[in-house]
């Protein structure tokens, strides 16, 4: 089929609740709507600024919780209103993405495969988009025209041990589209020790798998059909309710979908997966010391966000929301330690227990405190 009969539409996966960066975040301000990588436009502004030039905007969506639907809306991210949509509860990204492509489908009336879904995400630092457009570009071609399933493998700049990675076939791409090299996929792997994280970096054959997923809605469900043929049937179903206006069967079949991710679901069982090789400047900003990675460093290593006064610290991450005009901030002798000040809440932590900050939140939410 010719591509320009195909309407190419872009998903923005986008929920969270909000508990890896708090105080900062919130239930209703996840961390897709704070400003971590650049000063004065959030996570998910930065998402949709990047697929501007490849999707109009009329064409992009974010799929979010119920709870997260107004503050999008308000958000200012220059979509429409309409084109943040809800999952109907929490059914990992295989839900998600079932429900995104039954949306489309009722939403386009056309058949699936006039219908091509970029599936990007909303807490990533890209920091070359030139790039990342001239990437995805290149992998809508190929998924149009061969009708594969593809995902952007990041090049690893160590041996990280908290990314999943994409094992590709060989040293030599199947083919290059734009100056993309693009690689079958020999399989997924989990996130590693370090031990194998060492020996994936060391063969040259091994990306971080970055979340993003692209495929024509044809190939999508046929690849279901025959791997998890229920969520196959489960998306036509929910996309016939939708034409429909049934909200209550489109919720009815939504919670009977399982809890699993879309690597798991049908990534890592597919028979046509491609890799196109992302060489543009990535970073997944998963907790407070992703700053050390995306935000501006003093000459002793520390992070400073709110003009705090900082002696004799190093390698310290310290942002100060209300700025120094409003609270004063002073920090001394510390080494590699997260100081995070809000009007309402204050978090001192070592930078290697930053995962445990989803525990303060665990138990702010038992005491009923309104900081959540």
């Amino acid at each position: 089929m010719s591509t320009k009969d195909t309407i190419r539409v872009g998903v923005i996966m986008a929920g969270g609740s909000g508990e890896r960066f708090w105080p900062l975040s919130r239930r209703v301000r996840p961390k897709q709507l704070l400003c971590l990588t650049s000063p004065g436009q959030t996570l998910l502004a930065e998402a949709v600024a990047r697929l501007e030039p490849i999707v109009p905007p009329e064409n992009v969506y974010i799929v979010t919780g119920r709870h997260l639907v107004n503050p999008i809306r308000d958000a200012n991210t220059c979509l429409p209103r309409q084109n943040v949509i809800a999952e109907p509860c929490k059914r990992n990204t295989s839900g998600a993405l079932a429900y995104a492509a039954a949306y489309m489908m009722a939403q386009y009336d056309v058949s699936p495969e006039h219908i091509t879904m970029a599936v990007t995400t909303a807490d990533h630092e890209i920091r070359d988009a030139e790039r990342f457009q001239q990437t995805v570009a290149a992998t809508l071609d190929a998924i149009e025209r061969d009708n594969v399933l593809a995902t952007l493998g990041i090049v690893p700049t160590r041996p990280e041990t908290g990314y999943g990675y994409i094992q590709i076939a060989g040293d030599s791409p199947s083919l290059t589209d734009g100056n993309v090299p693009i690689y079958p996929v020999t399989a997924f792997h989990e996130k590693p020790n370090r031990e194998k994280a060492e020996d994936f970096v060391a063969s040259g054959r091994y990306f971080w798998n970055s979340g993003m997923f692209f495929w024509r809605l044809s190939t999508f469900l046929e690849e279901l059909d025959a791997i998890r043929p229920a969520l196959a049937e489960a998306t036509r179903r929910m996309a016939d309710a939708m034409r429909a206006d049934d909200d209550v069967t489109v919720q009815e079949l939504f919670e009977e979908l399982e809890d699993i991710s879309i690597d798991y679901a049908l990534m890592e069982h597919a028979r046509r997966v491609v890799m196109a090789r992302a060489e543009f400047a990535w970073d997944d900003i998963g907790s407070w010391p992703a700053l050390d990675r995306t935000m501006t460093r003093d000459a002793h290593g520390n992070v400073g966000v709110g003009d705090p006064v900082l002696i004799d610290c190093e390698e310290c991450i310290i942002y100060n929301e209300p700025g120094g005009d409003h609270v004063a901030v002073g920090v001394i002798g510390c080494r590699d330690i997260i100081v995070v000040v809000t009007s309402d809440g204050v978090l001192v932590a070592p930078k290697d227990r930053a995962q445990d900050v989803r525990k303060v939140v665990g138990e702010l939410k038992v005491r009923g405190a309104p900081q959540t």
